[in-house]
């Protein structure tokens, strides 16, 4: 049998749970999940193996109306993600119907050149009295290969997906080593790890307008790594937040974040966080760069 290998772009609106989904077909975390939407901001390709198929899961940012400079970068992230791609990966949220923002995204996939499949996802917790209406309007909408209905937080229906996906990759190459699951550097996966912990801990809290940078990235002589971070925030209020009481919320955050990284790396880890209040962060071309997104005038 031959090796096959193909690119896939995961689209979908905010919370359809595309990085949960990316992360199941992988079989590890490789992408930062958390209940608050958006959460994905970069381009991050997961990379999942299936016998002789090696399938490249471009996870991309959830697609809604840009407000601000940086919704556009994430925005034109996600759609820049299906440049080349092999297959368009379409994941919807079977708990309820499309709403007016999902109804938009829908009309600008089925604009887009080239095999489209449709994923509901979110099975566990739809109304199944709902799910064929609902797969059958997608069906007249975009005209899919196929329709799956997953749950990518139970497992429920992945292993047919990924069997299929891989079915689907065209013969060539594989791109990366076996054991590489994705393309994201140590640095980038270091800040995401950080940002992760700080939804989480400060989901109904910290607005949307919060960037961790990584300051130093320095391997030390006994196979550690120490890793400096400044969390940016606009305003001092949010600072506060973030320290919480004598600085435990910062703690807890740090600590939560280094014990990730040092089961995802391997070994030892030493983080470093500090809080800085920058109001204009995200006009900071170069922190663009540094999360995996293109400045956007």
């Amino acid at each position: 049998m031959s090796e096959r290998c193909g690119l896939v772009a995961v689209l979908g609106a905010p919370n359809a749970g595309k990085s949960t989904l990316v992360n199941a077909l992988v079989g590890q975390k490789v992408a930062i999940v958390s209940p608050k939407a958006q959460t994905t901001r970069a381009r991050l390709m997961g990379i999942a193996i299936a016998g002789e198929a090696q399938i490249l899961l471009v996870d991309t940012p959830g697609i809604f109306d840009p407000q601000r400079r940086l919704d556009r970068a994430m925005v034109a992230a996600a759609w820049g993600g299906t440049e080349g791609a092999d297959l368009v990966a379409l994941v919807v949220d079977a708990k309820g119907r499309p709403n007016s923002r999902t109804r938009a995204l829908i009309d600008q996939v089925a604009a887009l050149k080239g095999p489209k499949i449709v994923i509901l996802n979110k099975v566990d917790v739809a109304a199944k009295e709902s799910l064929l209406g609902l797969a059958a309007e997608l069906q007249a909408a975009l005209d899919p290969q196929t329709i799956y209905m997953v749950s990518a937080l139970t497992g429920d229906g992945i292993a047919d997906l990924k069997a299929d996906l891989a079915a689907r990759m065209p013969e060539g190459p594989w791109h990366f080593p076996e054991d590489q699951v994705s393309d994201a550097s140590e640095r980038m996966l270091a800040a995401e790890v950080t940002r992760e912990q700080l939804y989480l801990q400060l989901h109904a809290e910290l607005p949307y307008a919060s960037a961790i940078e990584t300051e130093k990235y320095e391997e030390r002589g006994d196979g550690s790594v120490a890793i400096h971070q400044q969390i940016l925030v606009a305003r001092d209020t949010q600072k506060a937040i973030v320290l919480g009481a004598r600085g435990a919320r910062l703690k807890e955050i740090g600590s939560r974040a280094r014990a990730e990284l040092a089961n995802i790396l391997g070994r030892k880890v030493h983080l470093f966080l500090h809080v800085k209040v920058n109001p204009r962060w995200e006009e900071d071309r170069s922190l663009y760069r540094d999360i995996g997104l293109e400045w956007v005038d």
